[in-house]
């Protein structure tokens, strides 16, 4: 018996891009830094934030590379001349990334008391009817 994957289905035509999607994402291996919340806020809008404490706006970037939102975080070194009894705020950077699907937009981001907040929407699909024609062989 044929073992049947995702991308080779025969009634699945044209999904081989989201098998590898999933296996991007699972691969994507992020560690748990910073925290991260997404909410649901209407039907078609959601909402990524992320606890990122310690970070300024200019400390921060937001990309979206090949349908993968990706949220980056490094702070400038500035420990020169100080002197640490105890350093138990880590000053480390991150990634964190999160795959989009198709038709989901990056909106806004926006920083409130140590939260990034990031808007996402789902742009609903034209509903499109498309008729093929038949073409006609010719006469044998």
């Amino acid at each position: 018996m044929t073992k049947l994957t995702l991308g080779t289905h025969p009634f699945l035509l044209g999904f081989d891009q989201l098998e590898r999607l999933v296996e991007r994402t699972a691969k994507s291996g992020n560690d748990g830094y910073p925290p991260y919340n997404i909410e649901q806020t209407s039907d078609r809008s959601f909402r990524i934030t992320l606890a990122v404490a310690g970070f300024s706006e200019d400390d921060i970037s937001i990309t979206v590379e090949d349908r993968q939102l990706v949220i980056r975080g490094r702070q400038a070194d500035d420990t020169e001349g100080r002197i640490f009894l105890h350093r138990g705020i880590a000053a480390r950077q991150f990634q964190r990334s999160f795959v989009l699907a198709d038709g989901v937009e990056v909106g806004e981001a926006a920083m409130e008391n140590g939260l990034l907040h990031i808007d996402l929407t789902r742009k609903l699909p034209d509903a499109v009817v498309q008729t093929i024609r038949i073409k006609r062989s010719a006469p044998r």
